[in-house]
């Protein structure tokens, strides 16, 4: 249930500044579902020293840039992995954007319920399992931490490996909490995702499951491939498509082959042909999901 990654101490780039809206229109209060905020000042946000990557700052100002430059209202924030458990950058963004911004943090069984009470207040809306990169929290402790969120009505996000972790989904089913996969389920394009695939749309179209569509670049070797994701997200909006959602993935950490995040918005357009369909996956899901009026 892991993946390979570069040494803590690489140098990654940045993304790119230079943006613009993608190939079809955005529609009014669409919303990415997928970014992180990386602090400027390391040292009142230190990253935690048991991380998989070292990224560049992507700070609140360069975030909402990305977000007007796409055309895009509103934006969801996921603690990433480089913090562990300190979610106070994050939470200091949220704050500061309660109309616009929410939340997906990252815990430990051992919160105090007056911390869950603040981020509630604050704007996040659930919290991450994170079973790829070091520096999340792992699976062990999934049905402690759900047992803490239950009565803020928060939902289960998880960046997993489908295809090597089926054995897993029945455990997540039984939660009792609505569930977030991450990035497609980190399926491939290859013929040998397809079984994988197929359950992962049984728990999409049965158990109401959600699922980012999100990630593209991470799931090919090559960014000229992207295209390949194609019938994945296909065959996951079909599945239930009133629990899809997308994300951008900004500022795509951990990566050297930079995408152009307009490249990945206007994927959507291949995936969802019809603008109905898109204003349901950019506006009305994740009006739902993370609670905006």
């Amino acid at each position: 249930m892991s993946i390979s990654v570069l040494p803590a101490t690489a140098n990654y780039p940045a993304p790119f500044s230079t943006l613009h809206h993608p190939n079809f229109v955005v529609p009014d209060l669409a919303c990415d579902t997928h970014a992180h905020v990386i602090a400027e000042d390391t040292a009142r946000y230190p990253f935690t020293p048991n991380r998989s990557y070292t990224p560049p700052p992507a700070p609140e100002k360069a975030y909402l840039a990305m977000l007007d430059a796409l055309g895009i209202q509103r934006g969801v924030l996921v603690q990433p992995s480089i913090y562990g458990t300190d979610n106070r950058y994050m939470c200091h963004v949220l704050a500061c954007h309660t109309d616009r911004l929410r939340g997906v943090a990252v815990i430990d069984a051992t919160v105090s319920n007056a911390e869950l009470e603040l981020m509630h207040a604050q704007g996040v809306r659930g919290v991450r399992i994170n079973a790829l990169f070091r520096g999340g929290v792992a699976l062990d402790s999934m049905e402690q931490i759900a047992a803490r969120i239950a009565p803020f009505g928060w939902h289960m996000q998880f960046l997993i490996d489908v295809a090597h972790g089926v054995d897993l989904l029945p455990r997540i089913a039984r939660l009792g909490c609505e569930v977030v996969i991450d990035h497609m389920g980190y399926l491939t394009p290859a013929a040998d995702s397809t079984d994988a695939l197929k359950t992962l749309e049984k728990y999409v179209a049965e158990e109401g499951w959600w699922v980012k569509l999100s990630g593209a670049y991470r799931l090919v070797k090559k960014l000229e491939d992207m295209w390949q994701v194609t019938p994945l997200a296909q065959a996951l909006i079909r599945a239930n498509p009133q629990r899809m959602v997308w994300g951008s993935d900004w500022p795509h950490v951990a990566v050297h082959d930079m995408p152009n995040t307009t490249d990945l918005l206007s994927m959507l357009a291949e995936w969802a042909p019809d603008d109905i369909m898109r204003q349901r996956i950019l506006v009305q899901n994740p009006a739902i999901l993370y609670g905006f009026s």
